[in-house]
């Protein structure tokens, strides 16, 4: 599979796309304004603890509070709360249901060393960990435990007890590491220069702690940008074309110091064509980011996302087979497996998804679609899980959400739907504006009025000799004038008194 990175850096943010045999099927968004805070460690306090929800609250300098459940609690890294003792809660968290925690002595007030871990999103203020770790670009340095671990991505049983074996070998006393994708074949001496690397950045974290009043941030993890080489550029990767010569050079920079011999494979984009224009990203980016997303032999996905879930919708469309019912609905779930696994990971949404695909009466054909979904998503780096597709096929998956989707960071709520996508019909504002001009007059007693109304209202309500205005007007004993302001939104309108010369309009809302 051929795989490259794209880099477009503008005045207002910077782009990272990933490129699998021509396809754009990750989109990376960086903003000065939207700083990323993933990975970044702050030293909080514990402002509450709420046993019924098996959480606590901390305090780490942000408006809202960061939420750590009781799960995400380690001895290691709360150690320095007086009176805590949690020892066995890594222990605990295998044998035990979630609903089970047992409830940790935490304390308000207590100073707690966390590690964000999940963005805030809406209203509610970031995920928190007490397990903290360090990623360099081989391996992930685990302070306060003893274990060592291999990714999952790595699936040959024999390099991963390599791995293990050299991991044991040069593990520090009281830390854990892991051994990362890219470490893939690699040896002992690259490993311990990696080590090395995030030793000394733990002891600058160390030392910052000391000196940090809580709440306060002791640890800023790396840029987007360099952290997406850090963890995406590896052997598999053909090329990585940056726009800027400023982040060409910081990159090599960085590349030159960790993997020489990926030095050749970045390049510098010098064309006054924008980078993602010749690789003909930014067209996917539109198409990828419709309601509708079409795919092979006319058929096509739906996708509506909420705040708690996603729903995906398989429509045949076009496409009638030649073969059987069953046969072509199969054909069509599987063809649009692959394009749900690519729209996920490009669209980066997470949370709760529910895919409804063309019904199959057959379990075997069923399972068939479920085999193919679990392939297509171990490309995916971001942890996951699939439920048997249901007798009305349905499937249920949940993916890890670490920052809003891609959606969400592209757009914002329009001003005129709130994001609803729908806007009140001329009728139904027409109603609300009748609702308004009867407790006004009840309320009132004044017989004058001056309503200003979108345009395309204003017309409809005139509309016809029995018009909608003039069985108001005499409905109510009163006269109206009407006057179209384009300012207006199509669901706005705004309604003056004559006798009192001022806006009453918020005086008479339901």
């Amino acid at each position: 599979m051929k795989k490259e990175i794209y880099i477009s850096s503008t005045t207002t943010e910077s782009r990272i796309a990933l490129l699998e045999d021509g396809q754009l099927v990750e989109l990376f968004v960086e903003r000065p304004e939207t700083e990323r805070n993933v990975g970044d460690i702050y030293k909080g306090i514990i402002r509450r603890v709420t046993p019924g929800m098996q959480a606590a609250f901390v305090d780490i300098g942000w408006p809202v509070d960061g939420f750590v459940h009781f799960s995400d609690l380690s001895s290691g890294a709360v150690s320095m709360a007086e009176g805590v003792d949690l020892e066995d809660i890594a222990a605990e968290s295998k044998r035990q249901r979630p609903m089970e925690w047992k409830r940790p002595d935490l304390k308000v007030g207590q100073e707690i060393l966390i590690q964000i871990v999940k963005e805030s999103l809406g209203k509610k203020g970031p995920r928190v960990t007490s397990e903290i770790s360090l990623p360099g670009r081989l391996l992930v340095l685990v302070p306060g435990v003893a274990h060592i671990g291999v990714s999952r991505r790595i699936d040959s049983l024999k390099e991963k007890r390599r791995l293990k074996t050299i991991l044991q070998k040069i593990r520090p006393e009281g830390f854990g590491l892991i051994a990362r994708t890219v470490a893939e074949e690699r040896n002992e001496e690259e490993l311990t220069k990696d080590l090395k690397v995030a030793m000394r950045l733990w002891e600058m974290v160390s030392a910052r702690v000391a000196k940090t009043a809580a709440p306060g941030r002791v640890h800023k993890e790396a840029p987007l940008t360099s952290s997406i080489i850090r963890d995406l550029f590896s052997r598999d990767i053909e090329r990585v074309v940056v726009d800027s010569k400023t982040l060409y050079n910081e990159i090599r920079s960085y590349v030159r110091s960790v993997a020489r011999d990926l030095l050749d494979r970045i390049q510098l984009h010098k064309d006054r064509e924008p980078i993602f224009d010749v690789a003909k990203i930014e067209a996917e980016i539109e198409k990828g980011l419709a309601r509708k997303v079409w795919f092979g032999s006319g058929s096509y996905l739906v996708i509506e996302q909420t705040e708690a879930v996603v729903a995906i919708d398989v429509n045949s469309g076009r496409f009638i087979g030649k073969k059987q019912q069953e046969e072509n609905n199969v054909k069509v779930n599987l063809l649009a497996v692959r394009e749900i696994c690519r729209q996920i990971r490009f669209r980066d949404l997470g949370g709760i998804l529910i895919v409804d695909f063309i019904d199959m009466t057959e379990e075997r054909n069923r399972r068939r679609v479920w085999d193919e979904m679990r392939k297509e998503m171990k490309k995916d780096r971001a942890k996951w899980d699939i439920a048997p597709i249901s007798q009305f096929g349905i499937m249920e998956l949940t993916r890890q959400r670490t920052r809003p989707s891609l959606v969400y960071t592209l757009n914002e709520p329009c001003s005129v739907c709130d994001g609803s996508g729908l806007v009140a019909s001329k009728e139904t504002v027409v109603t609300r504006l009748e609702g308004w001009i009867k407790r006004f007059r009840s309320r009132t007693g004044e017989l004058g009025l001056t309503v200003r109304a979108h345009p395309e209202v204003a017309q409809f309500i005139t509309k016809g000799l029995k018009s909608h205005i003039r069985r108001i007007m005499w409905g109510n004993l009163m006269y109206i004038k009407l006057e179209p302001d384009e300012s207006l939104r199509l669901e706005e309108f705004k309604c003056y008194s004559w006798k009192r010369q001022a806006d009453v309009t918020d005086e008479f809302r339901t």
